[in-house]
């Protein structure tokens, strides 16, 4: 039989706020963490906004020489995993023993930041010119590295790299792990810090970014007037544990992780397959893993990038999997306030359902003023709403035809 699994902890580092309380009350006041970049100079570039994370300090979670050896991508994970485990009142090595504690937190770019001061370093000044750790600076499975190395978690370690979907994929991953009984508790999540040059650089090249000047109203999903994505950074990370586990140590719960279904499109390096019919087989998949059915589904966290093809064929996807009673669904991209995260939007996506389900606040998607002919769905416009939520499902799709869709419930014990 397979192990439930429950959700005990949360933390987060995003545009909106640097943990989950602050990131939670912004999302629900209908706030925008969009504003003008700072962190490069844009005047030769179309893109002028982004999601930028703010007066965020490594050091106020780790020794300021373990802080200079981490990208930012890998700051963010292990200050939101900290927060995690804090917040699950998990000690570990006394409440689980670290061999059953796993980390699984992955990351769509990795330290591009860091790649690109060293490649710089590297021109002016041979390799001699490198920083010595400058491998472990860039590559991808750094975050989940130092999130076990931290947190001093030697269980399953491992890594997602799957673009937009990665944070999402990454959950789904590390509830398979406990359902199998490989761990009791895994460290959960994704994140990215591509607000760089080069980062803001190649998505106005693909012509996938927005080009609106305005922080306030660039990000649009669903919007008839939609241009392109608004890049963001942060991390989440959930702390994942088996039901067993919880219950012995009286854990507080947040919920209950029941269903992930994960597919390929086999259509486009970046476009998805006509009328999202990768996004349907995943959350049909995901119906199946939980056995519910749409009917079951009181919420949707959906992808909702605020680019053309994703808004049109993801509310295609939902059109055909609920039928009718899509139009009744409440579907929110969250996106709208916090930018596209890339590798952590699936993860602190998954935070802001697990929440909208425990509070009962449905989130808005902001800035929806002109209603698309086509993308005609309940997307919560503009306001919160509360209502009963038992049960919330969380669309994350990638670049490369990846689709998935994680869905939470309330326990039922």
């Amino acid at each position: 039989m397979k192990n439930r699994v429950v959700i005990t902890g949360l933390g987060c580092v995003t545009p909106l706020g640097n943990n989950v309380r602050d990131t939670w009350e912004a999302a629900a006041a209908g706030r925008s963490g969009i504003g003008r970049i700072t962190k490069i100079d844009t005047e030769d570039l179309p893109a002028k906004v982004a999601g930028e994370v703010k007066r965020f300090d490594i050091h106020d979670y780790v020794h300021i020489e373990k802080g200079r050896r981490m990208d930012r991508f890998a700051q963010y994970a292990v200050a939101a995993a900290v927060m995690a485990v804090e917040d699950a009142g998990l000690i570990i090595g006394q409440h689980v023993e670290a061999e059953q504690v796993g980390v699984w937190v992955g990351t769509g770019i990795g330290g591009l930041e860091s790649f690109e001061e060293q490649f710089l370093n590297l021109l002016q000044g041979g390799y001699q010119n490198l920083h010595r750790f400058a491998v472990p600076l860039i590559i991808c499975n750094m975050a989940s590295s130092q999130v076990s190395i931290y947190l001093g978690a030697k269980g399953v370690n491992s890594c997602t790299v799957l673009s937009c979907a990665t944070g999402a994929n990454a959950i789904g991953d590390a509830y398979r792990v406990i359902q199998r009984g490989e761990a009791e508790v895994m460290i959960a999540g994704g994140s990215e810090a591509s607000i760089t040059r080069m980062g803001i650089a190649t998505f106005c090249a693909m012509g996938a970014i927005s080009a609106n000047p305005d922080p306030e109203k660039a990000c649009r999903p669903f919007d008839k007037h939609r241009d392109g994505l608004v890049m963001g950074e942060g991390a989440g990370i959930l702390v994942l544990e088996s039901l067993r586990s919880a219950l012995q140590r009286d854990a507080k719960i947040y919920g209950e992780i029941v269903g992930y279904g994960t597919v390929g499109d086999a259509y486009h390096i970046t476009t998805p397959a006509p009328d999202g019919e990768g996004g349907v087989r995943a959350m049909r998949k995901a119906l199946d893993d939980a056995g519910l059915s749409p009917t079951d589904i009181d919420y949707v966290n959906a992808h909702g990038t605020s680019t053309i093809y994703n808004d049109l064929y993801e509310t295609a996807a939902l059109k055909a999997l609920f039928g009718e009673r899509a139009y009744h669904v409440p579907t929110s991209s969250t996106k709208s306030m916090t930018g596209h995260l890339m590798g952590a939007a699936g993860a602190v996506e998954s935070i802001f359902s697990i929440l909208t389900m425990h509070t009962g606040t449905i989130l808005p998607t902001i800035n929806y003023e002109t209603p698309d002919e086509q993308c005609d769905l309940d997307y919560v416009p503009n306001e919160a709403r509360w209502g009963a939520v038992d049960t919330v499902m969380n669309n994350a799709l990638g670049f490369g035809g990846h689709n998935t869709a994680l869905i939470f419930r309330k326990l039922d014990l």
